[in-house]
């Protein structure tokens, strides 16, 4: 066991950016809303110092197996420090534009990024619930950020009204777990699930535990908050929702069903293909009836979830490259979407209504392109990113033997096509809807999305399959157990 110092070495990551933010909470408190500008770029170069540390820091256990640092917590951690920083980027300009810019913003994501980065690190059932706890109140406090609207504060409130809900069948699951297993930690968890022969208790326990984790990952049956919270909250929080804690939770849900629960893997497959059926259905046919484009969004993210817990419920290392692949290109394809979405407005109102999208290449024909491009990625249209990540994802699952969930996948794919392929018709073959034109895109949103745009043509992604780091992580997360 490693003596203090060497705990807060492999701790450096969340030790810095916890400081850091205790910090800039005093500055911002004495300096007031002027300040916003400087704690956001502040917070930026916190997450990217955070991000290097993570990747030249040392591997190991500390805190008697409670934190772990290894290959599959350094992936995540990467991933979430990142997209952390692009959310607070193209934050600190939209709400400086929209007039609520407030030095508590980049802050709350910070605090939010020492969550998220405690449950890619987390080895027993304690540190698991504290990351989900830490990052799940600041997301709370973002959902309602503009106070002064009220399908914000409406959205906020579902989401803590639900979120506690699901922290309950978590605690409930966890409870189970340690009777029936005598420990929180999941190398000794795995050690009790090894022998194969387990009561109906802990099934119980592992039951409410993957409800409790589906709900941060909004898999249907667990979706309900989704639609509302990506409607109402302000769209720079929603690009943050739709990535960095889905990577967080996946990553935990790896850690601990691939991890500690792998020997009884038999059972938890079931729960898990019952959900991405479940999520196929409503993210597909549910999303056909949206009009507005954060709706439809949240309607994605449910039947793109659901892909990627096959990789998941493949149980196998290749399994686990293929879902981490999935939701590093899916953080992309999100963040572009979402950098399109503010850089798009008429007479100052932002546009949220798809229909509003009629005749988009008239006047923004570079980003009716850009919008193509994520569209076609998203629903999977080779040969864009989206196209391998589903590919990986849906070959993982025949090779391990659920080639009719891949099946059902695949028509549930196909049935989503259409609400990306209206965007694209709308854009270029509609009318538009009046002669007013778009209002000039911001820096920022313009060249995020942009740059995600480009990311997602072929070339680029073929290699991100073979990068040894994923393969480590994919190894690490195997045997995380």
């Amino acid at each position: 066991m490693p003596d203090l110092s060497s705990a807060l070495h492999l701790a450096a990551p969340e030790l810095t950016l916890a400081i850091g933010a205790l910090f800039l909470l005093v500055i911002g408190a004495f300096a007031g809303a002027r300040s916003a500008w400087a704690i956001s770029i502040a917070s930026v170069v916190l997450l990217i110092a955070a991000s290097a540390l993570a990747v030249t820091g040392p591997l190991g256990q500390a805190f008697h197996g409670a934190y772990v640092a290894d290959p599959l917590a350094v992936y995540g951690k990467v991933v979430i420090y990142l997209a952390s920083a692009v959310a607070i980027v193209l934050g600190a300009g939209w709400m400086s534009r929209t007039r609520i810019a407030q030095f508590e913003y980049p802050i709350l994501i910070v605090l939010a990024a020492v969550g998220m980065s405690m449950m890619a690190s987390s080895g027993d059932l304690i540190s698991l619930y504290v990351g989900i706890e830490l990052h799940s109140l600041a997301l709370y406090v973002l959902a309602a950020f503009h106070r002064d609207n009220l399908k914000a504060s409406e959205a906020g409130l579902k989401y803590f009204v639900l979120g506690a809900l699901s922290s309950g069948l978590l605690l409930y699951g966890a409870s189970l777990i340690y009777g029936f297993t005598g420990s929180m930690r999941f190398e000794d968890i795995a050690a009790v699930a090894a022998q194969g022969d387990v009561g109906p208790g802990l099934i119980f326990g592992l039951v409410f535990l993957v409800c409790g984790l589906a709900f941060k990952v909004s898999a249907a049956p667990f979706h309900m908050w989704t639609p509302d919270v990506y409607e109402g909250a302000p769209t720079p929080v929603v690009a943050l929702f739709a990535t960095a804690p889905k990577m967080a939770a996946m990553v935990l849900i790896i850690r601990t069903l691939d991890g500690a629960f792998g020997g009884i893997h038999d059972q938890w497959a079931q729960v898990l293909v019952l959900i991405s059926l479940i999520s196929f259905a409503v993210g597909a046919f549910a999303g056909l009836a949206q009009k507005d484009l954060q709706r439809l969004l949240a309607y994605s993210s449910i039947i793109n979830i659901g892909y990627a817990l096959l990789g998941v419920t493949a149980g196998t290392a290749i399994g686990i490259q293929a879902t981490l692949m999935f939701m590093t290109l899916y953080v992309i394809d999100q963040f572009g979407f979402f950098a399109l979405l503010l850089s798009l407005s008429k007479g100052g109102k932002p546009i949220r209504r798809i229909a509003d999208l009629a005749g988009l290449k008239k006047d923004r024909p570079v980003t009716a392109i850009a919008i193509t491009v994520l569209s076609l990625s998203l629903l999977g249209m080779p040969p864009f990113a989206g196209f391998w990540a589903k590919f990986y994802v849906f070959g993982a699952a025949a090779e391990a033997g659920y080639w009719m969930v891949g099946a059902a996948g695949l028509v549930a794919s196909v049935v989503s096509a259409f609400y990306y392929l209206r965007i694209i018709k709308l854009m270029w073959f509609d009318a538009p809807l009046d002669d007013v034109k778009t209002d000039p895109a911001p820096f920022e949103a313009k060249w995020i999305a942009f740059a995600c745009a480009a990311f997602s043509f072929p070339l680029v992604i073929v290699g991100l399959t073979w990068l040894e780091p994923l393969t480590r992580a994919a190894a690490a997360g195997f045997g995380a157990g």
